[in-house]
């Protein structure tokens, strides 16, 4: 063979690295996995936040066929134009539209209606002229009583012996009307311990109240009041009998002293159930007499005192039942407890 022959010449190429390029579009897929899935638990959310109501707004606002949702068509219309949510017709009521076809006439009242709504005013009417008329009787009250508490008061200082007494007096206003309370003090009791029998200045002092009080028209309600402190065990005399006890005597001084019988409507004993000093049960101002001058609305009713001042049926505004019946009855015995 002959030397000038060429051999062929053979170049290796080698590539290295990993395994290549494959594009961008792996991206846009991660990132439509990760917007569907937020999508998704944003669903999620709202199931479990929104109420039912909510939701079937919710569908009914996407769904374009809802009778609710629309009164007009906007977009281009046609098959296939396709529609689009106009402003005017996003769901601003769910009533019926009135118009002149459908709407139902209303009737003109009828007389029998006429006579009921004209009766009904006349009896408020009549209502607010009998409360002006019985807060007018209760100020006249208010006055007679307020008249009474300062006559008792300069009767009790114009005694002398009875000057040292003027500290075991309390008058004062209740609900319930002019009360006047007989109260020891320490060192100063109106009866002996455990007895009902009074002392005779306490008796000076209770025909003083007989005579104020018969002044006034009111009826009368007498209680006797003690303190905690009991009696031995065993005993058969309690509390309860001797504060009765007390009202009752006081009733009959005061009777003595010139009260008319019957004006006293009830005697009642209440042993230590009503305190004075609530927080010192055994203090002995709790060792008392109340006389109380009852209001007359109480005792006659609301429609009596309108009678006993005018002359007038006492029948309330609508009808022939009083608007008040009395709250305090007159005690068949001669003392009752509570």
């Amino acid at each position: 063979m002959a030397k000038d022959e060429q051999q062929p010449i053979i170049v290796k190429k080698i590539k290295k690295g990993g395994g290549g390029h494959h594009g961008g579009a792996w991206k846009v897929a991660y990132a439509d996995f990760v917007t569907a899935m937020m999508a998704f638990f944003l669903l999620l959310w709202l199931l479990n936040v929104t109420t039912e109501e909510q939701k079937n707004a919710i569908s009914n606002y996407f769904d374009p066929t809802s009778p609710k949702i629309s009164e007009a068509t906007s977009g281009a219309g046609g098959v296939l134009g396709g529609l689009s949510m106009a402003k005017e017709g996003a769901m601003t009521t769910n009533l019926q539209t009135i118009s002149a076809n459908n709407a139902t006439p209303v009737p003109p009242p009828s007389r029998q209606s006429k006579d009921k709504t004209d009766s009904h005013d006349g009896a408020e009417g009549e209502d607010a002229e009998e409360k002006a008329r019985r807060e007018a009787l209760r100020a006249e009250e208010d006055q007679r009583f307020q008249e009474a508490a300062d006559a008792l008061k300069q009767a009790i200082e114009s005694l002398p012996e009875m000057a040292e007494l003027v500290k075991n007096i309390m008058v004062d206003m209740t609900p319930e009307g002019l009360r006047i309370q007989i109260v020891d003090q320490k060192g100063q009791s109106m009866f002996p311990s455990g007895s009902a029998r009074m002392y005779q200045k306490t008796e000076k002092l209770i025909g003083t109240i007989a005579k104020v009080v018969e002044k006034l028209p009111n009826d009368i309600s007498v209680r006797g009041h003690t303190d905690s402190v009991k009696y031995s065990a065993g005993a058969s005399y309690t509390n309860w009998e001797l504060s009765a006890d007390r009202a009752n005597a006081s009733r009959r001084v005061m009777e003595g002293a010139g009260l008319v019988r019957g004006r006293v409507a009830n005697v009642v004993g209440k042993a230590d159930t009503d305190p004075l000093i609530k927080d010192k049960p055994t203090d002995p101002r709790n060792r008392r007499i109340s006389i109380i001058l009852l209001r007359e609305e109480l005792t006659k009713g609301a429609a009596g005192v309108l009678e006993g001042q005018d002359g007038k049926p006492g029948a309330s505004a609508t009808g022939s039942t009083p608007s008040r019946l009395p709250t305090y009855q007159r005690t068949k015995g001669a003392v009752e407890f509570p």
